[in-house]
């Protein structure tokens, strides 16, 4: 159930409410965001209550995925809190607004990968939730900030996907590794399962040895902290 919170990859923090002033900008906020940039829990429902009374276009993809981004950890933040109202409540928003993202927009991959997400957030973990993590990495194979996340969400459930979004995962992986994301690969191989962790390890044994050795060097930190 946590699994969709690895969308949005760091904790609250960093921006202060004062923030929020800028939410209209969603260019602006995306970019942070991107980058891994975080608002308060009280400035990212600001801005997602600014959306709500200027409606935006659901074919403005920087807008809707920067609301996105900004609904991912209040979700999170209230499932740990038990409340299930407000659990209830985001979900079916994020769920409407992706839908309406999809449909001005069919080829959003990251769109496809909060739907995917969602889906497991409700616990669905078949060949339909699949078929949508299948779409982001056909319409998404060549994005950075979408791999990375696509990364987290889909790594630890490796061993239940389908053999073709299996292999799509362990390329990804190895490719984020090799292209320097050692990292944030490196959480979502920890923060697997043992049996998912021994196929994404079969990938990096595949690697040349300075990305071996950067990936493990990376895993021994994380185990160690």
């Amino acid at each position: 159930m946590f699994l969709l919170a690895g969308l949005s990859v760091l904790p609250w923090g960093g921006l202060s409410a004062k923030d929020s002033a800028i939410s209209d900008d969603f260019v602006a906020v995306e970019a942070r965001l991107l980058r891994f940039e975080t608002f308060t829990p009280g400035a990212a429902n600001r801005a997602l209550q600014l959306a709500q009374t200027n409606p935006v276009s659901a074919c403005d993809s920087h807008a809707q995925h920067t609301l996105l981004l900004l609904e991912i950890p209040l979700l999170d933040a209230a499932l740990r809190a038990g409340a299930v109202k407000e659990f209830d409540q985001r979900m079916a928003a994020m769920e409407e607004r992706t839908r309406l993202t999809l449909s001005c927009a069919p080829r959003d991959s990251f769109a496809w990968l909060v739907a995917f997400g969602l889906a497991l957030g409700h616990g669905h973990l078949d060949d339909s939730a699949f078929a949508l993590l299948a779409q982001s990495y056909q319409t998404g194979p060549n994005e950075a900030w979408i791999a990375v996340r696509r990364t987290i969400l889909a790594s630890p459930v490796i061993t239940r996907a389908p053999d073709g979004v299996k292999a799509e995962i362990l390329d990804e992986f190895g490719t984020l590794v090799r292209r320097g994301f050692v990292d944030v690969v490196a959480k979502a191989y920890v923060s697997a399962p043992s049996q998912a962790q021994a196929l994404l390890k079969s990938r990096i044994d595949q690697l040349d040895s300075r990305a071996q050795t950067s990936f493990a060097k990376a895993v021994e930190s994380l185990r160690r902290s």
